[in-house]
């Protein structure tokens, strides 16, 4: 316990310092509290349930790290990251690549947090095929959610949403975006379903 207690501390700390480093002169207030504002809630909750609900080690840097894209896209906008233009110039993208790790992140984490509940709740069975299957529709469901408020950003606010839609001018971005969330739970369960299984066990013993 002493070890989690110490790692959502230090995790917490180092969200927390982003979000102040990148409040202070973003590219567009208004992108940035609807880009960060999911980091907010992440530290609040966290925050106030790690002690009677710990999370497993994996899943809260999962959370940072998810924390992180949000904050440094929220900061630029997702179409100005310095990194996304150093990937777009060293792989001849045509356009910067940012958001879309975003919303690859978009599925590959909370593909994580919803197999974690799903079993530790006891909603599903760990291994089963329906447990791949429903945290791969979570993750498409979420996607579908953050799409819909892009929607009735662009509605309210007309020209002012352009930054945080980001589609850089393609018109299948939308559906773009909720492939590769998609795609990211399934390698998300492919890839840590036995590591998080481990930390699973670990955590119940």
């Amino acid at each position: 316990m002493q070890r989690r207690d110490a790692l959502v501390l230090s995790l917490g700390a180092l969200v927390t310092a982003a979000l102040v480093v990148s409040g202070i002169d973003p590219y567009d207030r208004l992108t940035w509290w609807m880009e960060v504002l999911p980091a907010m809630l992440a530290l609040v909750i966290i925050g106030a349930t790690h002690r009677r609900f710990p999370l497993t080690e994996l899943v809260l840097v999962l959370i940072a790290l998810h924390a992180l894209i949000l904050i440094l896209g929220g900061a630029y906008s997702y179409a100005r990251v310095p990194l996304g233009f150093w990937l777009q110039d060293a792989f001849g993208f045509e356009r910067n690549p940012y958001d879309r790790i975003g919303h690859l992140a978009q599925g590959f984490i909370p593909a994580m947090i919803a197999r974690e509940l799903l079993i530790r709740l006891k909603v599903l069975a760990r291994g089963g095929a329906w447990l791949f299957f429903v945290v791969c529709s979570i993750c498409l469901a979420i996607s579908a959610l953050y799409e819909l408020i892009e929607w009735q950003a662009a509605v309210i606010m007309g020209q002012g949403a352009t930054e945080f839609l980001g589609t850089q001018g393609d018109p299948w971005d939308t559906q773009a975006d909720m492939a590769l969330a998609l795609i990211g739970s399934i390698l998300a369960q492919w890839l840590l379903a036995r590591w998080h299984d481990r930390q699973l066990q670990a955590l119940s013993a």
